[in-house]
């Protein structure tokens, strides 16, 4: 049987990388996500706006999601679950709402790949490379680009779209993926541009006080020691 141009008419796209949301759309319950919800809000702000880049580059998003164990849900009910008033992860899927082009893949364990349709969307639109984004760093994301690692996809994993619980786990995860499994885990390129802009301005602000400092010495008399002129 030959290959369809789409997934009978629901993945027309086709992209040589796609954007992994994995497990953000998420109530943040569960033990420990007190200490990782500031950590998840930090990593949401830059996935939105690593999305808002991907989209006008004609890049796909994929949300990869935990099921929660609730197998008779479909994505969207997983949603509405999520955006119930007084959910602690309900900013978090404000923030991230999916929009109508986007792609959902509900996995039932720690890989977006294990038992799951990925493989087969990720081939339909012909995708080498995955930028990988979400929670757990240590566990859920780290355990997808093992398993993306092992089907020859190409990886990023920007340090600042990822978290954990624990961030010395995290830490510890993003370096195993750097030297394991070769991927990018630096911050996104906005952020790194910001960091640049920043270092630039100090660097004025020096070359403009290094002249002031300099006519202050000149100008400053020489110490006196015991009635005496101080030589130096």
């Amino acid at each position: 049987m030959g290959k369809s141009d789409d997934l009978h008419g629901n993945a027309p796209d086709e992209s040589a990388a796609a954007l992994l949301v994995i497990d953000m759309i998420n109530r943040f319950d569960f033990e420990g996500a007190e200490a990782m919800l500031p950590r998840a809000r930090a990593a949401a702000h830059a996935i939105a706006a690593l999305k808002r880049r991907a989209k006008q580059a004609g890049m796909p998003a994929v949300y990869v999601n935990d099921n929660f164990g609730r197998w008779r849900s479909d994505f969207r009910s997983l949603l509405g679950h999520v955006m119930e008033e007084g959910c602690p992860g309900k900013p978090i899927a404000e923030l991230l709402r999916p929009e109508g082009d986007d792609y959902f893949v509900l996995k039932p364990k720690h890989s977006g790949f294990q038992h799951t349709t990925l493989d087969v969307l990720l081939a339909h639109l012909g995708c080498e490379t995955l930028i990988l984004t979400g929670v757990a760093g240590n566990f859920c994301v780290l355990f997808t680009a093992h398993d993306a690692y092992m089907r020859d996809f190409g990886l990023r994993v920007p340090s600042d779209g990822v978290a954990s619980i624990d961030p010395r786990a995290n830490r510890r995860a993003l370096g195993q993926m750097r030297t394991l499994l070769g991927a990018d885990v630096r911050r996104r390129r906005g952020q790194r541009g910001r960091g640049r802009a920043v270092r630039q301005s100090r660097r004025r602000r020096l070359r403009d006080v290094r002249p002031r400092l300099h006519e202050r010495r000149v100008q400053r008399p020489a110490r006196q020691h015991g009635g005496r002129r101080a030589v130096r």
